[in-house]
């Protein structure tokens, strides 16, 4: 059924295209379509992980965390701090609160980050509105644990699409790059306050479940998004690699570094091929965008990414994405 679908798009695609452009040729054609597939696909998987990354995060705060009175950290311990004691709508919240992560991700990352960010925060602001989930328990310790790991869940599918539905990481990356901190150190600092308010405010007690919920929703995310920390070094092998290498410093706005290789699979006598090998540090809400722009050039290319946990000078830290 999806091949089906897909498949009248693409048809369609080409009929619009060929009207648009009717002196075009076939090999023109071609690489025109071959582009749109490969947008259409990253297009529909991103939105599938969003989509599941709302309906989870949904699930973790209706059936979890709302009826209970338990808050979290980040924007969303945030915005149910504030539902908690005023009373006020915590779908509005989410979109109140959020919002200006969302504008500073504009600046920071990029123009489709912020928009498949802003489609994930209305979505589940909708879902918290209007979707009945089932209370599922009542004991503190499970509600918690499993609270946080739903709601994490969520956060990661989200991440993995490209977007964000807690835009605290956005103001991380943000402020790690005027101070210098680390990212998970500026996440740590903005939920020690979190929790202190909501100790205050709240009870001790709600408070030390909270960090429980949060630790458990911070252990989810990293193994959603298999392990990838705040910073992921690229390393790309492909025959494309000049393209490759401009697109992410002119498109991307991010700084590389070329080795000299060879290619290493060839018979005794033979000469080995001379390769470019790109390597770029980017961070984790940059992958999504990355793979799609080196699929639009190369679909074939061999990427390798490695886990970092924090870089010292280069672009990465003296200038955002280009817009």
């Amino acid at each position: 059924m999806k091949n089906i679908f897909q498949q009248i798009i693409i048809e369609r695609f080409k009929r619009n295209f060929k009207k648009k452009h009717s002196q075009t040729n076939e090999l023109q054609l071609s690489k025109e379509v071959n582009l749109f597939k490969i947008r259409f696909s990253h297009l529909l998987s991103d939105s599938f992980f969003i989509i599941i990354g709302i309906i989870s995060a949904g699930f973790g705060l209706k059936g979890f965390l709302l009826p209970n009175s338990f808050i979290d950290g980040g924007a969303m311990g945030i915005s149910l701090l504030i539902s908690e004691v005023t009373g006020f709508s915590l779908s509005i919240l989410i979109l109140v609160v959020n919002f200006p992560f969302i504008i500073l991700g504009y600046s920071q990352v990029g123009k489709q980050f912020a928009f498949k960010s802003i489609i994930a925060i209305v979505g589940l602001a909708l879902i918290v509105h209007f979707i009945p989930y089932p209370l599922i328990t009542s004991d503190k310790l499970l509600i918690a644990v499993f609270g946080g790991f739903f709601l994490g869940a969520g956060i990661g599918m989200a991440i993995r699409g490209g977007a964000v539905i807690d835009g605290t990481e956005v103001l991380a990356i943000y402020l790690s790059k005027k101070t210098g901190l680390t990212i998970g150190d500026i996440i740590l600092v903005f939920n020690i306050l979190i929790f202190a308010f909501g100790a205050y405010i709240l009870s001790i007690e709600v408070a030390l479940y909270a960090m429980l919920t949060y630790m458990a929703a911070a252990k989810t995310v990293d193994f959603v998004i298999e392990g990838v920390e705040e910073y992921t070094g690229i390393t790309i092998i492909s025959d494309e690699s000049e393209k490759i290498r401009l697109m992410i410093t002119e498109k991307l706005g991010r700084g590389v570094t070329i080795y000299a290789g060879k290619g290493g699979f060839g018979k005794k006598g033979t000469a080995l091929k001379e390769i470019d090998i790109i390597y770029t540090v980017i961070t984790r809400l940059e992958i999504a965008r990355l793979k799609t722009e080196i699929d639009e050039i190369d679909s074939s290319a061999f990427i390798i990414m490695n886990s970092i946990k924090d870089t010292k000078g280069g672009m990465i830290k003296k200038r955002p994405l280009a817009k």
